[in-house]
Formats: structure tokens, sequence, C-alpha cells
């Protein structure tokens, strides 16, 4: 038998100790690993999450590697074809790590209607489009087929749908601007078949996705010329190391930026994401120690005489340590049982019903997503018990301090 754990167990359970002194200051260091942390799963989750969830979301849009030519045009039209006779497509055989390539081209232009109008960018794609990402975010209407001949079915984004009063089965025209000054616009009539809404602003405010065939006939492209390609990769954390090796096996020629280069204004401030985080984690790990601290220094005050009868028949101060360590570590379990319950909960919640919604201006996303994974979850109640129970061995220390003669008659 462990007798510290056995007295320990006997000190949780005392009747007593519900109606002592130190009853109030247990509940609340409890109270404060709860929240503690429910804090940093939520914090985590939803900081991950956001994470994931934007570079999902640009990724849609651009892919995570760009391929295009050597020019210093910045908009998002394709001024310069480039030929799909090359070594890389449509399989990326010469890089590890690349799971998807694709031609597309794009080329600016306006809606127009009989009460309004909007800019757009026009993007085309092929029957090697990959409509994975489009197809999550798609809230009407179906996905356009390209695989057979030329058509006119597009997919537009739900803001511009509302802007102009669009909805699935309508038809309107696109001009597109020629290269030459004073000529006559190209006029397109687009009819839609589905619309989507990926909560990116920046990007439902601009595109819509057509076949590229009509691209190719306005620049006056052959069938084997496109603007760009986009490539995808297995694993985003690897994308700066394939996005080198895809930079080396293109050629000369060609051009290739990752997302993360092209849109360094977004993934910077996703990167202040991993430092708020940090902060949390920390300030919620030092508060749920200082409350457990102190429980902890109550609980031996409150037993002193006890602390004095062990020592006086023998038991050593390592011993007599280990019964408040075990009665410590009981309440961090207890507490970390109420958070992770709690924690867990509340992300299921926002999971399925999306209860706390976002500004789609500012954080790109319509409600704030989150990451439940178990392993982080488990790392963070390692890290609080780990931390907690390294800490509590300082206080502890008092009790080796603790005169046995003047304990049994401390009062």
């Amino acid at each position: 038998m462990n007798l510290e754990y056995f007295i320990a167990k006997r000190l949780v359970t005392a009747k007593d100790n519900k109606s002592s002194i130190s009853a109030p200051i247990i509940r609340i260091a409890i109270a404060a690993i709860a929240i503690g942390m429910i804090m940093m799963i939520v914090s985590v989750a939803t900081g991950v999450g956001l994470q994931q969830k934007i570079r999902e979301k640009v990724s849609a849009f651009n892919g995570h590697i760009l391929i295009s030519n050597f020019d210093s045009n910045e908009s998002n039209s394709n001024l310069t074809p480039i030929s799909i006779q090359q070594d890389f497509y449509p399989d990326f055989k010469f890089v590890e790590g690349v799971s998807h390539v694709q031609a597309v081209a794009s080329k600016a232009g306006i809606i127009r209607t009989e009460s309004a109008f909007e800019g757009i960018v026009y993007k085309g794609v092929g029957k090697d489009y990959n409509w994975h990402y489009i197809k999550e975010y798609l809230v009407a209407g179906n996905l356009p087929d390209y695989s057979n001949k030329l058509n006119e079915e597009v997919v537009i984004s739900q803001f511009l749908a509302n802007r102009l009063h669009f909805k699935v089965g309508d038809a309107f025209n696109t001009f597109f601007m020629k290269e030459g000054q004073n000529k006559m616009p190209n006029s397109r009539r687009f009819k839609i078949v589905g619309i989507f809404n990926s909560g990116f602003q920046e990007f439902d405010a601009t595109y819509i996705i057509g076949d590229i065939r009509h691209i190719q006939r306005i620049n006056k492209w052959t069938p084997n010329q496109v603007g760009a390609f986009e490539v995808f990769v297995n694993d985003f954390d690897e994308i700066d190391s394939v996005g080198e090796e895809v930079y080396q096996h293109i050629g000369s020629t060609l051009n290739s930026k990752t997302i993360i280069e092209k849109y360094s204004y977004i993934f910077e401030w996703l990167q202040l994401f991993d430092f708020n985080i940090l902060v949390i984690l920390v300030v919620m790990i030092v508060v749920a120690t200082i409350n457990m601290v102190v429980a902890l220094l109550v609980l031996i005050l409150e037993r002193t005489q006890m602390i004095g009868i062990l020592k006086a028949i023998g038991a050593s101060n390592w011993s007599v340590r280990k019964v408040f360590l075990y009665n410590a570590t009981y309440l961090i379990f207890r507490g970390l049982f109420w958070g992770n319950l709690i924690g867990v909960t509340m992300l299921l919640i926002q999971q399925y019903f999306g209860v706390v919604k976002l500004n789609p201006e500012n954080y790109y996303v319509n409600e704030a997503p989150v990451y439940i994974n178990i392993g982080y979850i488990l790392i963070l109640n390692i890290l609080t018990v780990g931390v907690c129970f390294v800490v509590l061995l300082i206080p502890s220390y008092i009790i080796t301090k603790i005169s046995p003669v003047k304990a049994i008659r401390f009062d």
C-alpha cells in the first residue's frame, strides 16, 4: 500500500475538509486550472483553425505555387502566354511533394447590367482544374464541366451576385478591353450555374471562374497556350522548400512564386497569431500555478498538527511532502477534467453551429474556425501538469522546516 497516497485520499474525502478554511481557496484553485485550460484549448484551436482556413482560401484561388512568365505586370491579368508543352505539366515528376498542377489564365473585365456594373477578373480554367476547394464553398447551383466543348457556364461569388442581383440561371454580358487603344472591347455572354461564398472578400469581390478557352480566343492564343500554372503541394509546412525546388526545375524563362511570397501581408499577419497563442499559454499556466501554490500553502498550514504527528512517528520529510503533492495533483486533475470538458464542448458547438461570427473584411472568414486535435490537447494537459508539479515542489519544501514539537502544539 502507498501510505502517502492513502493519507492524501483520506484528506480529500474527509467531511471536515469541505467546511474548512481552505475549502474556498481550493475551489478557486480548481476553477483557475479549469479556466486556464479552457482558454488554452480555445486559443490554440481558434488560432490554428484561422490560420489553416485562410491558407485554404488563398490556395483555392491561387494554388500553393504560381508559375508564370517574367514580366513587370502586377495585375491579375496574364498578358504573355506560356506553352503547355512543359516538362512539369501535367505531372511534376522532378519534385517530391507536388500533388497537382493545373493550367489557368486570367483577364480583367467589366460586368455590365441595365442598372449597375462591376470590375472583375475572369479566371479561365480547363478540364484539369481541381474543383475541390471551390466545391466546399458552393452555396447554390453546381460546378461547370469544361471537359468537352466550349460553353458559357461560369461560377460567381455570392458577393458579386448580391451586388448585381444575380441568381443561378441568369445570363450577363462581360466586356474585356483590348490591348490597343481606341478599339472596341470584346464582349462575352455568360450563364451562372453556381454561386460560391468563400468569405474571403478580397477574392469574392474579384473572381468569376469560367472556361479558359474564352480567354484563349479573346487573346488570340492557340489551344496550347495558357496564362500560368498553379501548383499544389501535399504538405503546406513544406511549401518553402518545395517552392525552391520548383523554381530550380522550371527553366530560366519562367518564374515561380509561393502564395506566402505573393500574399506576404496576409501570412505575416497570420504569424502574429503564434505569438498571441504563446502569450496566452504562458499567462494561463502562470495564473494556474500561482493559485495552486497558494492552495498548497494553505493546505500545509491547515494541517500543521498532522505534519508534526507524522514526523513524530517517524515519517520522513519527503514522505510528508508526497502526501500534499498527491493532494495538489488531485486538485490539478480535477480542474483539468472540467477545463477539458467545457473547452472541447465549446469548440464542438462552434464547429457545428458557428455561434461566434467574424467580420470577413478584417478576418477573411465569416465565423471563427476551430481546429480540434487530440494531440495538442494532450500536450497542453501534460505541460500544465508538469509545470504545476515542478513549481509545487518549492512550497512543499516548507514542510522540512516544521518542527514536530512545535507543530503538535500549534493551534
